[in-house]
């Protein structure tokens, strides 16, 4: 369902107050979405969540956010104008701080997330052309039954523990702690 072409049923105020739950259900449920009224005059709405969030379950969405604040991580979560769940996290490499952006697109977990980092060198290798971090490589280490946000998110904090090893010393860094050049 898209905001842009939702069906509002009208219902009186004394309708909601007498039977909430089977309303909810229907709008939960049915995908209805409803004006309400009281007095003659609408006051509210009731629409479905999918109008407004992503189509990731709302369990799965919630099990990220609790597994992320296990790990002591405090993700500050929003919804990007595309509908995607975008969580934001501060991270700090030496002297510098950089805020990532760990975007779960539709589709997720099929979908690898996207992260981004910002400030980051337009420059800098291992980035793809939208400057999200090739972190996944061309999605060959994301498995989604197994994978999480959290995940993402340890990818995205070794890459800029690369990066600024990059910036002093003008190579990416290998996984294995070599140097490559670049």
């Amino acid at each position: 369902m898209h905001p842009d072409s939702v069906d509002f049923l009208l219902l009186p105020m004394t309708e909601l107050r007498t039977r909430p739950g089977e309303i909810l259900d229907r709008v939960a449920e049915k995908g209805q979405a409803f004006l309400i009224e009281r007095n003659g005059q609408r006051k509210a709405c009731l629409v479905p969540l999918s109008i407004f969030m992503p189509d990731i379950s709302p369990s799965r969405i919630a099990d990220e956010i609790q597994e992320l604040q296990n790990n002591g991580e405090e993700p500050r979560a929003t919804v990007t104008q595309e509908r995607e769940i975008a969580f934001r996290f501060r991270h700090c490499v030496q002297s510098d701080a950089y805020d990532i952006l760990v975007v779960l697109p539709h589709g997720y977990p099929n979908t690898c997330p996207r992260v981004y980092a910002t400030p980051i060198d337009e420059a800098a290798p291992h980035q793809w052309a939208d400057g999200a971090l090739c972190t996944f490589g061309v999605m060959s280490s994301w498995n989604p039954g197994k994978h999480t946000a959290a995940f993402a998110l340890a990818l995205a904090r070794r890459w800029l523990i690369r990066y600024e090893a990059w910036r002093s010393t003008g190579k990416w860094p290998r996984p294995d702690g070599s140097d490559v050049s670049q």
